[in-house]
């Protein structure tokens, strides 16, 4: 019994740390590596990677020869020629046959050298492109983590906005009790305050979008308890981006889709070749070992001798009746229907075809480097712009509360400041969160991580929750 008790008592244990760690917040690093190991897209391009991995090692078993055996039992009533005897009976016949064949290619072209090449290249194509989905599922993540860290601010923008203003309701209604301010201005700040609830409400719908935005790329159920780590990110220093040329000449080296289209490109040159080396002769080594047994072989040819009316034993019938052969094959290509020149031109066309490819995801991922640089920089640029903007209308504002606290200013102006702030408060986060999605994207051209811990103030986060 006390067994028994331990037993439940630890498996209650277990079952509730793991609760509590399921629940612990996702960092951006945690998301990434989950939808490495869950996401369904990521499972069929590795599926797909497999597949041509094993049509890789097919070509290399295509250099082992073929050997194959077959065996054939027959049974024949009236006039039949037996196979065996090579004469015609009518009598009911049973033969059995046998026979092993092996085939070696020594010689066809180069086909099966070129076709390994080939499976090869095509394997690491495959690899790099599921690379290269990974990536892209990455940004994504990248996109929607820092979406949500955006509008946490939002909504604390929007609290401290419902904040200030239920707190000059509060002294609004004193004043208009003191009889210091007319009742209008009590209702215009009413109107306000609700207005900035009516924000926080849509900000809020816009967090929970942004949560479900993540889960969804996490292929996680809109029902799971989920929460990320809510970082304080900061800039805190100007950009310092290498040059574009810089970039791209890297992003070249490691890029998986310029990868992938280079193999491409060796994986068409060397299905030409295959293309080719089929207007080759084909010289190959054949062998094979043959037997068989007819209840028509009698023990004896003449018909005055008793064995003839003997059917010769199986063994004794195995071993006169074996064939064994050995010689060589050359197939010489001459007409097959145009096939071979045919085969020839589609290959030269997906050359071709693999060559523009080529350039194309060259000329994109210059065009997307190029567009990240100026982005990022216009990025800050505009960041530093509406950092200093809202300074300014902070203090604006500061002074429109004060004048409005001791009525030198109507509440229709008052709102008109809030407003200003709120979207000013907006516009910079707006700036910030933009800037620092443009710069990982350009660290994503390097080779770099993903991760937010170089922006990220020591011992701070963010308050709102899912």
């Amino acid at each position: 019994m006390k067994k028994i008790l331990f037993v439940i008592s630890f498996f209650t244990f277990l079952l509730t740390g793991l609760n509590g760690m399921a629940q612990q917040p996702w960092s951006l690093e945690k998301c990434i590596h989950y939808a490495f190991q869950n996401n369904l897209q990521i499972k069929q391009s590795e599926l797909s990677t497999e597949s041509s991995k094993e049509n890789l090692l097919q070509s290399k078993l295509n250099f082992l020869p073929t050997f194959n055996a077959s065996v054939s039992q027959n049974t024949g009533w009236g006039r039949t020629v037996d196979m065996a005897t090579y004469r015609y009976t009518d009598n009911k016949t049973n033969q059995a046959y046998g026979s092993v064949n092996a085939s070696l290619i020594l010689f066809n072209g180069m086909q099966n050298v070129n076709t390994l090449r080939q499976k090869e290249f095509e394997y690491l194509a495959k690899k790099y492109n599921s690379e290269k989905i990974r990536d892209n599922i990455a940004l994504n993540i990248a996109a929607a983590y820092l979406q949500i860290l955006y509008s946490i601010e939002q909504v604390n923008n929007a609290k401290r906005q419902v904040q200030i203003s239920q707190k000059q309701i509060e002294r609004t209604k004193k004043q208009v009790e003191a009889g210091t301010v007319a009742r209008g201005n009590l209702l215009d700040i009413e109107a306000q305050g609700a207005n900035d609830k009516v924000n926080l409400v849509n900000a809020q719908n816009k967090l929970m979008l942004a949560y479900l935005d993540l889960m969804q790329i996490l292929d996680i159920k809109g029902n799971t308890k989920f929460d990320i780590e809510k970082p304080n990110l900061q800039i805190t220093q100007k950009p310092n981006l290498l040059p574009v040329q810089s970039i791209y000449s890297k992003a070249l080296e490691i890029m998986p889709q310029i990868k992938s289209a280079e193999y491409s490109v060796k994986a068409a040159s060397q299905a030409l070749k295959v293309a080719k080396g089929r207007r080759s002769p084909t010289l190959s080594l054949n062998s094979s070992y043959g037997n068989n047994y007819s209840d028509q072989i009698r023990v004896s040819n003449n018909p005055l001798d008793p064995g003839f009316y003997e059917t010769k034993p199986f063994w004794d019938q195995m071993r006169d009746n074996r064939n064994i052969t050995l010689g060589f094959r050359l197939t010489i290509p001459i007409l097959n229907g145009f096939q071979v020149a045919n085969m020839i031109k589609q290959s030269k066309i997906s050359l071709e075809n693999a060559n523009l490819s080529l350039e194309m995801e060259k000329n994109t991922l210059r065009k997307n480097i190029e567009q990240a640089y100026a982005d990022a920089l216009a990025a800050y640029q505009t960041y530093i712009a509406r950092q200093k903007s809202l300074v300014s209308l902070r203090e604006s504002f500061k002074y429109a509360q004060q004048k409005f606290n001791v009525g030198m200013v109507n509440s229709t102006d008052f709102d008109i400041a809030k407003v200003k702030l709120y979207n000013a408060e907006s516009d910079m986060l707006a700036a910030k969160y933009d800037y620092i999605f443009k710069t990982k994207i350009l660290d994503f051209y390097l080779g770099r991580s993903l991760s937010l811990k170089d922006m990220t103030v020591p011992g701070s986060v963010q308050t709102a929750g899912k």
